[in-house]
């Protein structure tokens, strides 16, 4: 890859002038874009690299723009930009469109990830280390990537973009980056130092590491390279599949109670733990109070199970008066099945440790409580029963039940022995799916309001 770049890292400066009008047209429709409902203004460059000259039959170009919406800054984007006289056929669905203005007026613009040669200078470059402007690739010495290993992306996602080469690795490129350490990266890099098998270990990373030029040392991750679990089942398309034909799910359940409870361990292992007493109770409590008044506000149908739901976060608030205490550390932050896989072999392995992304990066790599996770996971069980037809409730109780149960015999605590704590983070995570629904898939919203009641009624267990 090093011996097909030509300007390191620097752009003519009416690069992003010429794209502006086709993003702001382009990057609103893509399901990666956070900044749903509100149209961009404008642009602004963070960085931008020409990886393939513009002028060759192929250009390429790695972008970091920040996209404006009204006064706020916006947040950053990682674009990989293809440049072609004209599109073939079979890259119709990656048009960004036909630039008319700048330096590549007269060219067509796409998502150059739909496109294979693309993908190949990818891996070269983490295979390699390459260096190229801004852009710097790294990778694990003790782990061999082949060369010319077949890209084919990866359909269907929503918050990034994924790249499989050859059933071998897959590669996460990071669409909405922040500066910081990412979750992402840092917590598989953890636990593969701590040896849990859980969770593939990354093999290669990509940063960019900007500085001076007006900017503050930064660094963004931006993409990670990990083996691909070769034919593995998602998690949830095998909920679903099993739910439909019937099929009994709570020995799976239980394996995947066992295996969060395993990656939870090796992650109190690997990195610092903290203890939550009132003085970090209390505003974790006052926080989930407020996302309940915000949602109730914005959505009517959970007004009147409001007061009721206060006390799941008043009586852990109590609790934390009365001195008691909770251990808190990392965790995934974002569990549910569709972050699972189940290999051939029946072994379950957890993925895609970002963490919400809606998130600040800071909340995101506190540590919390384990049961955060559990709660996630329990209300995924939730989400599957309730998308047969009819709705299957006695199948995600047995299944709630068996994850808790598998979960208690590899970390020795039984997740439902702490109601309180339990019900207060599926409470607040349920709100969340409440709001989610509401704005982006009103047709769901029944399925968060059947755990809205459930929880809003005198505390059980799961």
């Amino acid at each position: 890859m090093a011996e097909t770049v030509t300007l390191s890292g620097k752009t003519s400066p009416g690069l992003l002038a010429s794209l502006d009008p086709l993003l702001r047209e382009w990057l609103p429709r893509q399901r990666w874009f956070a900044g749903k409902g509100r149209p961009v203004t404008g642009f602004s460059l963070v960085a931008a690299t020409e990886l393939l000259p513009a002028g060759a039959r192929l250009g390429l170009y790695h972008l970091l723009v920040r996209a404006r919406q009204g006064a706020a800054p916006g947040d950053c984007y990682q674009l990989l930009i293809g440049v072609r006289a004209a599109l073939p056929p079979r890259l119709a669905p990656a048009l960004i469109g036909h630039v008319t203005q700048g330096p590549l007026a007269g060219r067509t613009v796409f998502d150059a990830l739909y496109d294979t040669r693309p993908a190949e200078l990818l891996l070269e470059a983490l295979r390699t280390g390459t260096r190229i402007g801004a852009l710097r690739c790294e990778r694990d010495p003790e782990q061999e990537i082949r060369s010319g290993l077949v890209p084919r992306r990866l359909t269907g996602e929503q918050s990034n973009s994924s790249v499989i080469y050859g059933d071998t690795f897959i590669l996460k490129l990071l669409r909405r980056v922040v500066p910081g350490v990412n979750p992402d990266l840092e917590l598989p890099s953890a636990l593969a130092r701590e040896g849990c098998p859980r969770v593939p270990a990354p093999t290669a990373w990509m940063h960019a590491d900007l500085g001076g030029d007006g900017h503050e040392d930064e660094s963004y991750v931006l993409a990670v390279l990990q083996p691909y679990v070769q034919g593995a089942a998602d998690g949830w398309e095998l909920a679903l599949r099993e739910l439909a034909k019937g099929e009994d799910f709570t020995a799976e359940a239980r394996a995947l109670g066992r295996a969060t409870a395993e990656v939870h361990g090796a992650l109190a292992r690997a990195l610092p733990t903290a203890t939550l007493g009132q003085a970090q109770t209390g505003p974790a409590v006052h926080g989930m109070i407020e996302r309940l008044d915000a949602a109730a506000q914005a959505v009517p149908a959970l007004r009147p199970y409001a007061p009721a739901l206060r006390t799941a976060f008043t009586a852990l608030a109590d609790l934390a008066a009365e001195g008691r205490t909770w251990t808190a550390q990392r965790v995934h932050g974002d569990l549910h099945l569709g972050q699972c896989l189940r290999a051939a072999s029946g072994e379950w392995s957890l993925i895609d440790f970002e963490g919400e992304p809606a998130r600040p990066l800071g909340e995101r790599r506190m540590p919390q409580p384990a049961v955060r996770d559990v709660a996630g996971m329990l209300r995924s069980f939730d989400y599957a029963a309730h998308s047969a037809d009819p709705p299957a409730p006695g199948w995600a109780h047995a299944c709630r039940a068996a994850y808790c149960s598998g979960y208690a015999e590899a970390a020795g605590v039984d997740p439902r022995t702490d109601p309180v704590l339990l019900r207060a983070y599926e409470t607040d995570k349920a709100i969340y799916e409440v709001v989610y629904e509401a704005r982006h898939r009103p047709d769901w919203l029944p399925v968060p309001l059947s755990a809205i009641r459930r929880l809003a009624a005198p505390p059980d267990l799961p």
